[in-house]
């Protein structure tokens, strides 16, 4: 695994420059803005500086003394300013003056750096002393069977003393993410790549750094919608019904209408529910944007053309069951009839509340009428987010939103990997 940094004006070109060197396979782990320090701040425009990892076919384990601030980005509560004497700033030479304050500035970064690493220290043995009861369990013969990977507990015998801090946190984690709902085939396969980290008895930080590394990359990196200059672009919203579907596309619409200055336009296909077609025209009343009911999907072109001039057309359809095909069969009609001069995207919208078994039947079933991206909804009505990764993992799908309410537009974001992946391993 390759992890480095870059800098950038905007979000968008620090990306960029992290695709240009590592390619277009890139994970972006963390985004965080820059901001120009000194009296004359004000005249300076802040920066950006992505960490970015991509993922090698062979794993490099690096040695036990890795410094944690490498891997997960946190941040001093304040930065530490190191001001140079006022007299000794009176008797040097201009040179002089930049070397000290040069010399400041490297003393201020290292501060930095040495302050993070001790809040990320305390932070993890913090959550470690808080999970002590819990890993005393984990590890009692009698209750370690159920809650204990088969493939870590073969390997548990082979570790050495030097190694045997390692494994037990490892456990401990392993514990977490069941807790969490992640299936257990799929925390095994997270657990099995830390194997050789553990092995060459590496800290407990750098254990957990990679855990946190791995789990970022099996997520990938989120997609939004993208615009291009093809108009209009046509996007559906496909999924079972009531998993908030139309508040959804009404959060969307507001996203690029009121923060992004574009137009957009609603479509409805939901003819089951007069109730849903008059919620969407009621959103589009709000907005000001055109708004039409299509009943066949040889009427989608037309209304389609209509609005051409449109940079977005959002496109709502009939909640279904995933056990009636029926109806399955008419929302791929839909879909299909879109004619191939418009550019389009589907989205499957779940719920995060729903069973796991069913989000794997409702994957199986909307995998047959269209390729999608994933939207999940009502993240503020559960605690578990495990069904997050297992979804991304089953399906294949790459993530695009979340959200967490029914404010228009507020209570949507883009993917955040690193909120859900710290939740995921017991952090808040």
């Amino acid at each position: 695994m390759t992890i480095k940094k870059f800098q950038g004006r905007t979000e968008e070109e620090a990306i960029e420059r992290a695709r240009a060197q590592l390619g277009t396979d890139v994970v972006i782990m963390n985004i965080k803005e820059i901001r120009p320090k000194g009296i004359l701040s004000f005249l300076k425009e802040a920066e950006y500086e992505v960490t970015a990892a991509v993922e090698e076919k062979e794993q490099i384990v690096k040695p036990a003394n890795f410094s944690i601030h490498e891997n997960i980005n946190f941040t001093a509560d304040e930065p530490i300013e190191i001001p140079v004497p006022k007299k000794a700033e009176e008797k040097v030479t201009n040179h002089q003056a930049d070397v000290l304050k040069e010399e400041s500035r490297i003393r201020r970064e290292r501060e930095e750096e040495r302050q993070s690493y001790y809040a990320a220290r305390e932070g993890l043995e913090e959550r470690i002393e808080n999970l002590q009861n819990f890993l005393e369990k984990q590890l009692a013969p009698a209750n370690n069977k159920e809650q204990q990977s088969p493939k870590v507990q073969e390997k548990e015998n082979e570790l050495s003393k030097e190694q045997a801090e390692g494994f037990k946190f490892l456990k401990m984690i392993y514990g977490i993410l069941l807790e969490n709902e992640v299936d257990e085939k799929y925390a095994n396969m997270i657990l099995e790549d830390i194997e050789k980290v553990v092995r060459t008895g590496s800290s407990v930080d750098y254990i957990l750094s990679t855990i946190y590394q791995k789990m970022i990359l099996k997520f990938g990196q989120p997609r939004p919608i993208e615009l291009s200059n093809k108009k209009p672009k046509v996007v559906f919203f496909i999924g079972p019904t009531g998993v908030g579907k139309t508040t959804t596309i009404a959060k969307v619409a507001s996203k690029f209408k009121v923060d992004e200055g574009k137009s957009v336009a609603f479509l409805t296909a939901d003819t089951y529910r007069i109730a849903a077609a008059e919620q969407l025209r009621t959103y589009a009343n709000i907005l000001d944007n055109p708004f039409s009911i299509v009943y066949t999907p040889e009427e989608v072109n037309d209304a389609i053309a209509k609005v051409s001039d449109c940079d977005l057309v959002l496109i709502d359809t009939a909640g279904f069951s995933h056990k009636n095909s029926e109806q399955g069969d008419d929302i791929k009609r839909l879909i299909d009839s879109v004619d191939k001069k418009y550019e389009k995207e589907v989205f499957l919208v779940v719920s995060a509340t729903t069973k796991y078994k069913d989000l794997l039947s409702i994957a199986d079933v909307y995998r047959g009428i269209a390729d999608y991206r994933l939207i999940f909804t009502k993240l503020d009505e559960t605690s578990a987010y495990g069904n997050l990764l297992n979804l991304r993992l089953y399906s294949g799908a790459e993530l695009s939103y979340t959200t967490n309410g029914q404010n228009v537009p507020n209570d949507i974001e883009l993917f955040n990997t690193q909120k859900i992946v710290k939740q995921l391993l017991g952090g808040k």
